[in-house]
């Protein structure tokens, strides 16, 4: 699947969230209500465990709290662009 066919795929789908390692998805123009895209700004063989405790934090932990957010995921913690926020919010591992 292309990069383009993406977004428009995840439309069809009942509230997914959507996993990857490409950057160019962790933009503030790809927020929507009804998705949530994740990057995963860490080495490939890292992700399963970064997916793992993005999915456990409290802020992130239902896919209620997940819809309409952009977020990338680092060892550092979190930044996440959600839905009509003027700012860029940051979440720590912790």
């Amino acid at each position: 699947m292309k990069d383009d066919e993406i977004i428009p795929f995840l439309l069809t789908l009942r509230r997914p969230t959507f996993f990857t390692l490409d950057w160019d998805f962790y933009k503030r123009s790809l927020c929507h209500a009804r998705y949530c895209l994740v990057y995963l700004d860490v080495r490939q063989y890292e992700a399963a465990t970064f997916v793992r405790r993005l999915l456990c934090h409290r802020e992130f932990d239902t896919e209620a709290k997940r819809m309409g957010a952009v977020i990338r995921v680092s060892h550092m913690g979190l930044s996440v662009w959600r839905l009509h926020a003027e700012k860029e919010a940051e979440f720590d591992w912790t």
